[in-house]
């Protein structure tokens, strides 16, 4: 026992003496500006925990979640991402990943391919839309085991890699083997764009990511030939993306020379972005949608609009996310982003709201809006004069966070009732049409050979309707007639506007789905309105 313990306390002293030379050591470095350094303090207490701690510490992950604390107490958007997270956090914004090319979905536990992407390895071999997949190499993959995550891990992977998944195919008696050689499969920023009325093209643009730029000018381009004079330009639940981005779409609509955005922070000198002679709509009327889930790039893009008096805001108030993050490599390859200005409209107003008062009650903000009355109400919002701005028509527009539109549009909760939110998550809808479709694919080709005659002629009729009730009262969602009766043409709209996406496209599904929004519905009728554009001094 003596031995032992005499043993122990040469191993204490052994340590006392290296934490003394690295504690020494640091406060070398330190003393020179700050005797008391935070930094000195938390790398001694890390040695304090390393040779004395009761257990074995696991150092790494003590250090990242303090990284993590640390800039949750500076704003709600300066983060850290870890190694393996870094990767994914900019793949939506480089535009492309590695896979192998399928848009899909889970039903009743099995994966179903809801389209192949156009140009990628699956489309090539002959997948089809409704195709499910039973198996991966060997291992079934089916049941409750199934999440998107798992298809992510099982069907991504490097360009070049080859996977074999077993497909089973209505009408086929045995599954189909393919194997699939992986590529770069693009993901698109731009959801839909078509004339949605004469002379009015429409874009929904989801994020602002690296191949933007390219996707909405071919769709500019495609839509002038039809006859486009007019755009709305749909940037409603857009959270944002790259800044160079907004920057030059915001450049498609001004003249040459105009501010766009300018950033400036405690240790970022201000810096200017300006509008080129580059862009394909200078001239046209334009209206941007804009709501409370718009943030950041769509908030550049609509405040420059804005403030040059080019083109119409309409919604309601974005989110007000106007801080500049830059990211900065740690040595594991893992990445914080660290917020070192803010952005600013060419009137000088700051998009950021405020987040003084923590993180919990930013982020509560939508509920704060809803419980004001403000997604009904644009009188309900009061802005102090001290944030009064001027556009360049010296109409009046306030800072303080987010962008208030030329034009309000109030949020209609009304069709979202308890019926129709348990029909969303039980996953009725989709699966109900998911099985339809499946079923009928071939009919309905022979019917509705394009879209023009589906939409023209498919009705959701009481069979069609009495097949969904069966189904959601499998599913333990059962009919309230009065709730049905609020939510009918919401749930009518959505169940056709699916089969129109799996028959078709994307824009198959907006232009059925965009008939029954009221808020589009208003976008049209105000961009085929000069009125309202004169009223607001708005050049087109």
């Amino acid at each position: 026992m003596r031995t032992l313990f005499k043993k122990s306390l040469t191993g204490i002293s052994i340590a006392l003496m290296m934490l003394a030379v690295i504690t020494t050591s640091s406060y070398g470095q330190f003393r020179k500006d700050d005797p008391n350094s935070s930094t000195m303090k938390y790398s001694t207490l890390m040695q304090y925990l390393k040779y004395f701690y009761v257990d074995t510490i696991n150092e790494s992950k003590l250090v990242e979640k303090a990284i993590v604390e640390t800039l949750k107490e500076l704003d709600p958007h300066s983060a850290y991402i870890s190694k393996k997270d870094v990767m994914k956090a900019n793949e939506e914004l480089v535009g492309n990943f590695e896979g192998i090319g399928v848009q899909f979905e889970i039903l009743q536990d099995t994966i179903t391919i809801v389209h192949p992407i156009v140009g990628g390895p699956s489309e090539q071999l002959g997948i089809l839309s409704g195709d499910k997949i039973i198996k991966i190499e060997t291992e079934n993959v089916t049941g409750k085991k199934i999440t998107n995550q798992f298809v992510f891990d099982h069907l991504r992977g490097k360009k070049g890699t080859k996977v074999t998944i077993s497909i089973y195919r209505r009408g086929n008696k045995d599954l189909i083997d393919y194997t699939i050689t992986r590529d770069k499969i693009p993901i698109n920023s731009i959801d839909a764009a078509f004339v949605i009325a004469p002379g009015v093209g429409y874009i929904n643009l989801t994020r602002f990511s690296s191949t933007s730029m390219q996707e909405f000018d071919e769709a500019i381009a495609k839509m002038k030939n039809q006859g486009m004079k007019s755009l709305i330009l749909d940037l409603r639940n857009n959270g944002g993306g790259y800044l160079g981005t907004a920057i030059e779409l915001a450049d498609e609509f001004l003249s040459p020379g105009k501010l766009i955005v300018y950033t400036e922070g405690r240790t970022s000198p201000r810096e200017d972005f300006k509008s080129t002679i580059r862009g394909n709509f200078k001239t046209g009327k334009v209206v941007v949608m804009i709501n409370e889930n718009s943030a950041s790039a769509s908030e550049i893009v609509s405040g420059a609009v804005q403030d040059w008096d080019r083109g119409i805001i309409l919604g309601r108030r974005s989110f007000g996310k106007g801080l500049v993050q830059r990211p900065f490599q740690l040595p594991d390859s893992s990445q914080v982003r660290i917020t070192t200005a803010r952005y600013h409209t060419p009137s000088g107003r700051c998009i950021q709201k405020p987040y003084s008062e923590g993180a919990d009650k930013y982020y509560d903000d939508f509920a704060i809006r809803q419980k004001h009355g403000e997604f009904v109400n644009a009188d309900s919002i009061k802005f102090p004069d001290s944030l009064k701005c001027f556009t360049s028509q010296h109409r009046v527009v306030y800072g303080g966070g987010g962008i208030m539109p030329d034009v309000f549009t109030p949020w209609d909760s009304t069709p979202f009732t308890t019926y129709y939110r348990d029909l969303l998550r039980k996953d009725v809808i989709r699966a109900f049409i998911g099985d339809f479709v499946d079923k009928n694919r071939s009919n309905l080709l022979r019917d509705y050979p394009d879209f023009e005659s589906f939409n023209k002629n498919f009705l959701v009729d009481d069979h069609f309707m009495n097949n969904f009730f069966e189904l959601a009262e499998k599913k333990e969602v059962k009919k309230n007639e009065k709730e049905y009766t609020i939510s009918e043409s919401l749930i009518k709209a959505q169940l056709k506007a699916l089969i129109s996406q799996k028959l078709w496209d994307q824009n198959a599904f907006y232009k059925i789905i965009n008939q029954a929004d009221l808020e589009i519905q208003k976008a049209i009728e105000v961009i085929n309105n000069d009125g309202i554009f004169k009223k607001l001094k708005i050049t087109y």
